[in-house]
């Protein structure tokens, strides 16, 4: 992030000498200056323009410098407000630092004194703007990465699905009457989840696993698994180990 090469300071103030004095040392100190001479059209002109800092007096007609700053921070509450006053009262300037006045400067003060408080308010206002940059590139980082695993969890949805379809059609070249089998176990555990009104990821995951039930039947012999006639006892032995097969064949799933 690049910092600013001028920073924008409004400027309020009643005495025009003073108003005059404080605009021509900032501007000498290289910022751009906007100055009025009375908190209303200073109000005005920060909703115009956007200023980085305000640099306020107090005792002001129609409207004072804490009012000022409490309608600036209900409008931005990071801008940092530096008020000024003629007098020294220990309770005005707790008053302000409450409502959240940046820094409180007594008149008279020295050039230097002035200009100490806007570097700093110009360090706190890059600190706001650096902090708001790094949260712009983590919430979009955030978003990117949310992006990319939703994508890859999609992918590997569907990659699972066709593993499952896959398997299936292995069964389907098998055994024609095993293929549709499946298929029917598969329709049917999800109108009876949907009829049990069990949640959305069940009744999906249900239907797509269900038509593996008899998938180990891939392991067993045609001569057994094609025999048109009854089986013998040795022959059913090895056609109920399809249960053992498929229970290999899927262990380790995730999935399932």
């Amino acid at each position: 992030m690049m910092k600013k090469e001028v920073y924008k300071i409004l400027v309020v103030d009643d005495d025009q000498y003073a108003l005059k004095a404080a605009t021509s040392l900032l501007l000498v100190s290289g910022f751009f200056v906007v100055s009025c001479n009375n908190a209303k059209e200073a109000y005005d002109k920060f909703i115009e323009g956007n200023f980085d800092i305000v640099l306020t007096d107090i005792k002001m007609p129609y409207m004072s410098g804490i009012e000022l700053l409490e309608k600036i921070h209900l409008l931005n509450e990071h801008t940092p407000v530096i008020l000024i006053t003629a007098y020294a009262d220990i309770d005005i300037a707790i008053d302000a630092l409450r409502k959240g006045a940046y820094d409180f400067i007594v008149k008279p003060y020295k050039p230097e004194q002035l200009i100490c408080s806007v570097n700093r308010a110009v360090k706190h206002v890059q600190l706001i703007e650096l902090e708001t940059h790094y949260t712009e590139i983590l919430e979009k980082t955030v978003f990117d990465r949310t992006k990319e695993l939703r994508n890859a969890l999609e992918k590997l949805k569907h990659a699972s699905k066709e593993i499952i379809n896959r398997l299936t059609i292995a069964g389907e070249y098998r055994d024609d009457d095993t293929g549709t089998h499946i298929k029917r176990m598969g329709l049917y555990a999800k109108e009876l989840s949907k009829a049990l009104k069990m949640p959305d990821d069940f009744i999906e995951n249900i239907s797509l696993t269900a038509p593996m039930h008899d998938i180990g039947k891939v392991g067993i012999p045609d001569a057994i698994l094609l025999k048109p006639g009854k089986l013998t006892n040795e022959e059913f032995e090895i056609m109920k180990k399809h249960t053992i097969i498929g229970a290999n064949i899927l262990s380790g799933s995730t999935f399932t």
